[in-house]
C-alpha cells in the first residue's frame, strides 16, 4: 500500500497516522453503507403500498449500497480495518430514518436520500484528496463508488417536488445526524481531513 509523508513509522514500516486514518476511512464507509442498506430496505417495505412508483429506483439504489458494502468489506483486512463498533447504531438509525421518511411520503424519501448523499459526497471528496498519493487502490475504489452515490443525489434532487421549510429542516436534521455518526466512527479524522484541505 503506497503511502506518502511517512514520518511516524510503525512496526511494519508504515506511517502509523496515515495507516490509522485509512483504516478509519474504510470503517466509516463500510458503516455508512450498512446504514444506507437499512434506510432503503425500510423505505421499500412501506413504499410498496404507500408510493409504489418509487420502488424500482429504491431497489436499484439498495443494490448499489449492498455492492458497495461488500467491496469495502473485501478490502478492509489488507488495511487492518475492522467493522465499526457502532455498527448497530448505524443500523438502528437507518431503520428509523427509512421508516419515518417513507411514512411521510415520496418527497420525504427523496429529501432523505439527498441529505445523506450530500453528506457522503463531501466526505468522499475529502477522502479522495487524502488518498490521492497514499493508497491508489482504495482511491480507485472510492472514486468508482462515488459516481453511483452522486447519481443517487442527482436523482433525489430532480424528484423533490417540494423544498419548503419542513423539507429544509428535515434535510438539515439528517445531515447533522450523519455528520455526528461519521465524526464518532472516525474518531474525528473526518473533521481533521476537511480542515487540512480547507487550509491548502
Amino acid at each position: 500500500m503506497p503511502s506518502a509523508d511517512r514520518s511516524t513509522r510503525g512496526a511494519g514500516g508504515g506511517n502509523v497516522s496515515v495507516d490509522r486514518t485509512i483504516a478509519r476511512i474504510l470503517k466509516v464507509n463500510h458503516a455508512g453503507e450498512h446504514g444506507a442498506i437499512r434506510i432503503y430496505r425500510s423505505q421499500l417495505a412501506i413504499a410498496r403500498w404507500r408510493c409504489p412508483d418509487v420502488v424500482l429506483k429504491l431497489e436499484e439504489m439498495l443494490a448499489h449500497e449492498v455492492s458497495h458494502r461488500v467491496r469495502f468489506a473485501e478490502i478492509m483486512p489488507s488495511r487492518h480495518a475492522k467493522p465499526c463498533r457502532m455498527l448497530f447504531l448505524w443500523g438502528i438509525g437507518g431503520r428509523l430514518l427509512g421508516t419515518g421518511t417513507a411514512l411521510l411520503g415520496r418527497n420525504a424519501i427523496w429529501a432523505c436520500t439527498a441529505a445523506v448523499e450530500e453528506a457522503v459526497h463531501r466526505h468522499l471528496n475529502d477522502q479522495l484528496a487524502f488518498l490521492s498519493n497514499r493508497d491508489q487502490e482504495l482511491f480507485a475504489l472510492i472514486a468508482s463508488i462515488k459516481s453511483e452515490e452522486l447519481s443517487h443525489l442527482h436523482h433525489a434532487e430532480k424528484n423533490l417536488t417540494s423544498r419548503g421549510p419542513s423539507v429544509r429542516m428535515l434535510r438539515r436534521l439528517i445531515d447533522a445526524v450523519t455528520e455526528v455518526l461519521i465524526f464518532m466512527s472516525t474518531s474525528g479524522d473526518s473533521v481533521r481531513m476537511s480542515r487540512a484541505l480547507a487550509v491548502k
